[in-house]
């Protein structure tokens, strides 16, 4: 399994004291885990609208790609603080990146498998003798310990799964390489449907369902920086108004898409994809007032522990969420 961290990224943070990315009270900058568009728009929305200026704060948001891995970034001290998928942060933990969950505005996982229909998938226990793409950097997490609790080995043959390292498009399933590949609901699902497939020819498997989802989207920062009461009060000030930013955008998805739109410096974002990733985004994060309810918590540590021979973490993380930031910002 790819090694998260880097043997020399992580002596250096270790290494590093418990500085930020900017020593000013006010600067936060934020490390989101991919490019612009409407999966962080509560983030550009509070910027937008004016909510992290309300504050006193000063938030660059910086936007990720497939060459970024966010706990790096924090880890290097480029960012204050950093999206990512619960996964990733506890297996970086483990390995000696002390991250901690501060806030998590994301409730439920957008993550789930599509599949042609015409395979004869019903149930996972027919993704045996199947090829199935799936993300790597972290993402691949989740589905090794899915396929553990059914007892599917991932190393191929007519009893495992073929796992296919998957690019961060939808190709291998419309090209036939794969029989399902990876998709997020507000995502690359919309992507099948625009290349022509219709829902009648898929079959879908999400992650909440199987009871394998895993925490997404949550803000993270440096254990040691949460120790100073100063970084910690810029926490606290960040969080509530990027609550504030993501209640917006849910109750105005059409206008948080176009903020998103005009955030996108690539101009690679469409307004047609990015209203629709905000109407599906909406349902993820509209079951979270930002405090991680700690069933989902232990829910994702059951999912990532119960990885078999090749576990995501060997044991309970201690430490790894705090719910500090959150009492305090939503007073």
């Amino acid at each position: 399994m790819k090694k998260l961290l880097t043997t020399a990224a992580l002596s250096m943070a270790l290494a590093a004291p418990a500085a930020y990315a900017d020593g000013h009270a006010n600067s936060v900058k934020l490390q989101l885990q991919w490019v612009t568009q409407a999966q962080f728009a509560g983030y550009y929305v509070a910027k937008d609208k004016g909510f992290y200026e309300e504050e006193g704060l000063d938030v660059t948001v910086l936007a990720g790609g497939p060459d970024i891995a966010p706990p790096q970034v924090l880890a290097g001290g480029g960012a204050d603080v950093m999206l990512n998928w619960m996964p990733s942060a506890l297996a970086a933990r483990e390995k000696g990146l002390p991250v901690v969950n501060i806030a998590q505005p994301f409730k439920t996982s957008g993550l789930m498998l599509t599949c042609w229909k015409d395979t004869g998938i019903k149930s996972p226990q027919d993704f045996k003798g199947k090829t199935i793409g799936v993300w790597f950097f972290g993402n691949e997490y989740p589905f090794l310990s899915w396929m553990s609790q059914e007892g599917i080995p991932t190393d191929g043959g007519p009893d495992g799964v073929t796992v296919l390292k998957q690019g961060f498009n939808v190709d291998p399933l419309l090209q036939r390489q794969a029989d399902c590949i990876s998709t997020m609901t507000y995502n690359e699902f919309g992507q099948v449907l625009d290349a022509g497939v219709s829902e009648d020819e898929l079959v879908t498997f999400k992650y909440e369902d199987q009871g394998v989802a895993t925490l997404e989207d949550g803000i993270y920062a440096l254990e040691d920086n949460l120790k100073d009461p100063a970084f910690k009060d810029k926490m606290v000030r960040f969080v509530r108004a990027s609550m504030k930013g993501w209640k917006y955008a849910e109750e105005n998805p059409d206008e948080a898409a176009e903020i998103v739109l005009e955030n996108d410096e690539s101009g690679a974002q469409t307004e047609a994809h990015q209203k629709r990733m905000m109407g599906e985004i909406a349902k993820l994060t509209a079951g979270s007032n930002g405090a991680l309810d700690e069933a989902d918590f232990n829910r994702t540590v059951a999912t990532l522990l119960a990885g078999g021979s090749d576990p995501v973490i060997s044991k309970e993380p201690v430490g790894a969420w705090t719910s500090e930031i959150t009492d305090e910002a939503l007073k």
